[in-house]
């Protein structure tokens, strides 16, 4: 049965196969300046990511700013209630990896 990666697989080998044939056809002047071409192309993909990237984490940091605070600003207690559900959990969790008696009532 073929599917849709078959297919894909399919026109990615004939396009493979013309861009090879484009470029033993070409002279060695159209060479030089498709790979120059190509490596301002990836240069510029480059700076653009790692621009993004340090977009990213600032925008990640003001959001875990601002989303702190307004958690705090609408659940005052919010911090203390954390600590006590993971400090609880991780007691309990504590407990029920050396098997004591209070899991083992259960």
């Amino acid at each position: 049965m073929v599917n849709n990666k078959h297919i894909a697989t399919f026109i990615l080998g004939a396009l493979a196969g013309l861009a090879a044939g484009k470029y033993a056809s070409m002279s060695d002047e159209e060479k030089e300046k498709m790979m120059s071409n190509l490596k301002e192309k990836a240069n510029h993909l480059k700076e653009e990511a790692t621009k993004t990237a340090g977009q990213a984490k600032d925008y990640f940091t003001e959001l875990a700013s601002k989303g702190t605070e307004a958690l705090k600003e609408h659940f005052p207690e919010a911090e203390k209630w954390m600590s006590d559900l993971f400090v609880n959990k991780n007691s309990n969790t504590a407990s029920a990896d050396t098997g004591s008696a209070d899991t083992a009532k259960s």
